[in-house]
C-alpha cells in the first residue's frame, strides 16, 4: 500500500542463498538445500542473475552452481536468457498456482478487489500474514490512486501497514505478545514503535473491527484495512482469526478515512462469506503460520466471526 510502499525495514528476509550450506549440526548441507539456495537467490531486486552471481549469492563453488543450475534449467525451474542470464522458469510459476493461497484465497477475492478499487478510485490490496510480515497477494489500482511501490508477492511490516495491523490484531495472543517483544523498526517519524502504544492500537482495532495508518510506512499516504475473519485462533473457542486483510491506500490529504470503510468492509465480509460456504479444513489456511493458524472447519468458529463482524458495525 502507499503507506505500505517502502522497503520492509523491520525484519528483512535474509538472502536465501546464504542459508543452509552448513546445517545446525555442523555437517554439510544436502543437495536439496543447495538447490533451494539457488532458487532463493532470486528476489524482487535480483529477478535475473548470471551464473557467477548465483554461485556467489548461494555461497556455492562455481562448478557446483553450474551443475545444479543446468539441471534446474533443463527441468524448467530456471530460464536461461539469450545473454546467458537466468530467471525463474515457467514450471515454478505453474506449481505456484497450485498453492491454496492462489486458487483458494486469491480466486475467492478476485471479484471484489477490482470493484473496491473502482468504487473508491484508490489502490486496493489483499494481504495475508506470513510469519512476522504482511504478504501482498493481489493489488488493483483505481483511477485516482496515489503512486505506490508495493507489489504482488512483496512483504512489509505488520506494525507499520494498514493490512498488517488488521492481520496482527486478530492473531493468537501469544503471537501478538512475541511480536511486541521484538524490536520494532521505525519506517517514518510516525511509525508506532513503542510496544505499549502499539498494543493499545491493536486493542482498538479489535474493538472496532478495522485498522488505519497515517504516514506510518510512507510519508504522504495513509490507509484503512479490514480483516477477513474466520473461525478462532485456537480452533476451539477463541476469538475470530484474520486469515487475510483487505485494504486501500489514499493520499494523506484526506481528513477522514471513515467514508471509505463501508466499501472496504463489504469486500472483506463478502470474501469471508464465500470462504465459509466452501467445504474446508484448517489446512486450507496454512499460510497463517503457527498457533495463529485457523480454518473454517467448525460452524461455531464461523458463528463467532459473524458475531464479531456484526459488533464492529455498531
Amino acid at each position: 500500500m502507499a503507506d505500505e510502499a517502502g522497503p520492509d525495514r523491520r525484519r528483512p528476509v535474509p538472502a536465501g542463498p546464504r542459508r543452509g550450506l552448513v546445517g545446525a549440526d555442523g555437517h554439510r548441507s544436502s543437495v536439496t538445500s543447495r538447490v533451494l539456495g539457488i532458487l532463493a537467490a532470486f528476489d524482487s531486486r535480483h529477478p535475473t542473475l548470471s551464473l557467477s552471481d548465483i554461485a556467489r549469492r548461494a555461497g556455492l563453488p562455481l562448478a557446483t552452481a553450474h551443475r545444479l543450475v543446468g539441471e534446474l534449467a533443463g527441468w524448467g525451474a530456471l530460464h536461461r536468457g539469450p545473454r546467458g542470464e537466468y530467471a525463474i522458469g515457467v514450471r515454478l510459476w505453474e506449481l505456484g498456482l497450485l498453492s491454496p493461497l492462489h486458487h483458494r484465497l486469491r480466486e475467492t477475492a478476485l471479484p471484489y478487489l477490482p470493484e473496491l478499487a473502482a468504487a473508491t478510485g484508490e489502490n486496493a490490496h489483499l494481504a495475508v500474514r506470513d510469519g512476522s510480515q504482511a504478504l501482498y497477494v493481489e493489488k488493483f489500482t483505481g483511477a485516482r490512486a496515489v503512486p505506490i511501490l508495493s507489489r504482488v508477492g512483496g512483504r512489509l511490516p505488520l506494525h507499520a501497514t494498514g493490512v498488517g495491523k488488521a492481520l496482527l490484531a486478530f492473531q493468537d495472543p501469544g503471537f501478538v505478545g512475541d511480536y511486541l517483544r521484538e524490536p520494532l523498526i521505525r519506517c517514518t517519524p510516525y511509525t508506532i514503535v513503542e510496544p505499549g502504544r502499539l498494543a493499545g492500537d491493536l486493542t482498538a482495532v479489535r474493538r472496532r473491527g478495522w485498522a488505519s495508518t497515517r504516514e506510518e510506512m510512507t510519508l504522504g499516504s495513509c490507509s484503512v484495512a479490514v480483516p477477513v475473519l474466520a473461525g478462532s485462533a485456537d480452533g476451539a473457542g477463541g476469538g475470530p482469526v484474520a486469515v487475510a486483510a483487505i485494504g486501500i491506500v489514499v493520499h494523506s490529504r484526506r481528513t477522514s478515512l471513515r467514508p471509505l470503510l463501508p466499501a472496504v468492509r463489504a469486500a472483506a465480509d463478502q470474501i469471508a462469506a464465500r470462504l465459509a460456504r466452501r467445504p474446508v479444513d484448517r489446512a486450507d489456511f496454512h499460510w497463517v503460520e503457527g498457533p495463529a493458524s485457523a480454518g473454517r472447519g467448525d460452524a461455531a468458529g464461523s458463528d463467532r466471526a459473524e458475531r464479531h463482524r456484526q459488533r464492529s458495525r455498531e
